[in-house]
């Protein structure tokens, strides 16, 4: 609308400079068109302001037209569009009361498996407390348990008796272990022939060697070793159990253990019954194994002693298994003896068994149907005497017949 405005106050003005140019043409340029200016500018004004007032009463007019109109109208629309609106937001209102609603049912729900959980938590929590407490318990009792069985076992350890009998315990355990049979493999503190020492365990070897075995073992200084809280004590009583050790291997040597009198081998076994000593010893004089050997002195541990019995047992097995099998091979030639007498006699008895068949099919056949033959003419001549007999009753029944039709008595039979 305002683009209209200005159009037609353009068209206006350019009439109006165009009538004024035409009527004073010959006045001042500068000064007419200073004064038309002015003019328009005023013109313009006054027409623009007349247009204004005549659009805003034109709209007014019809604004107020097309509003009475379409009051009703928009009344009744309205009125339609806020029913059908509220009947929607009525549903949708229902729609999330019950969502809502199935909403707080499952709340409620996992609401109640969460304090179940936790209630099931709870009872899980003080029996696993309860265990643990009764665990700990048990593992205290078995702790002091353990630290009593092990004071015993020092003091005890502390009695050269004892220690000897504990070793002869251990070693006991790897002979049954290795499946070593006293009596059969060993003997058990058995004194030598030739010599008045005793070992504690004897080895029976393949023929007829023996394999000796001492388990007693000096054990003081090294408790001491352990007991002792400075360092200067712990090298004293270091030093002074590998003393005791080369002292133990060289009363072993002095023993007459090795004895070829008596059929022993070269070596003596010296047992120490604990593995740690064993590390100890190697771990701070590994010379000392060395110097053993030179004397045929063997230190070993448990884990060794049952290497070493291992190879005493396959020896063993290997050597028996040897004899056996020369025993086995001149059985087996006696066997072939005996077998070749038995193939000679059996090839025997089949030429015999052969003979004998051969007259048992001429019995069967030729003997049998000269036999038969006097039999089958015997049946023959049998055979047609009943066949005359027969045929002499029809015809006796044929003439008395014949007498009755007659009326004339029958002939008497003669006798």
């Amino acid at each position: 609308m305002e683009s209209i405005i200005i159009f037609i106050a353009g068209v206006v003005v350019g009439a109006a400079v165009v009538l004024v140019v035409h009527v004073v043409r010959r006045r001042d340029a500068r000064d007419l068109a200073r004064e038309l200016a002015s003019e328009t500018e005023a013109k313009k004004t006054q027409e623009i302001e007349v247009i204004i007032d005549t659009l805003k009463n034109s709209f007014s007019a019809l604004s107020f037209d097309a509003l009475s109109r379409n009051t009703g109208e928009f009344l009744k629309l309205a009125n339609e569009t806020l029913s059908r609106q509220s009947q929607a937001g009525e549903k949708d209102l229902e729609g999330k009361k019950q969502l809502i609603d199935q909403t707080l049912v499952m709340v409620k729900e996992d609401l109640l498996g969460i304090q179940k959980l936790v209630t099931t938590l709870e009872k899980d929590r003080e029996q696993k407390f309860g265990e643990l407490a009764n665990h700990l318990k048990n593992a205290s009792e078995e702790t002091r348990r353990l630290r009593e069985t092990a004071g015993n076992l020092q003091a005890a350890l502390a009695s050269t008796k004892v220690r000897g009998q504990w070793g002869e315990r251990m070693a006991e355990d790897v002979l049954r272990l290795a499946g070593f049979v006293e009596g059969i493999n060993y003997y058990k503190q058995q004194a030598l022939e030739s010599a008045g020492s005793r070992p504690d365990y004897t080895f029976l070897l393949p023929q007829d060697l023996k394999l000796n075995m001492d388990v007693k073992f000096p054990l003081d200084n090294y408790l001491r070793y352990l007991e002792a809280r400075g360092a200067a004590d712990q090298e004293s009583c270091r030093t002074q159990f590998m003393k005791d050790v080369r002292q133990r291997i060289k009363e072993v040597t002095s023993r007459d253990y090795i004895n070829p009198e008596d059929n022993t081998v070269d070596y003596v076994i010296v047992f120490i019954p604990n593995e740690q000593v064993y590390a100890f010893i190697n771990e701070n004089d590994r010379s000392l194994l060395d110097e053993a050997l030179k004397q045929k002195v063997i230190l070993s541990s448990p884990v060794t002693l049952y290497a070493i019995l291992a190879v005493i047992r396959q020896a063993v097995d290997n050597f028996n298994l040897e004899k056996t099998a020369a025993q086995i091979l001149s059985i087996l030639g006696t066997f072939q003896k005996q077998w070749e007498s038995f193939i000679s006699t059996m090839e025997k008895m089949g030429r015999r068994i052969e003979d004998a068949q051969k007259e048992y099919n001429a019995l069967v056949t030729t003997r049998r149907n000269q036999l038969e033959r006097p039999l089958r003419q015997i049946e023959e001549l049998r055979l047609h005497q009943e066949s005359l007999e027969t045929a002499g009753i029809d015809d006796i029944e044929i003439d008395s017949a014949q007498s009755e039709t007659n009326g004339d008595p029958p002939d008497e039979p003669t006798a």
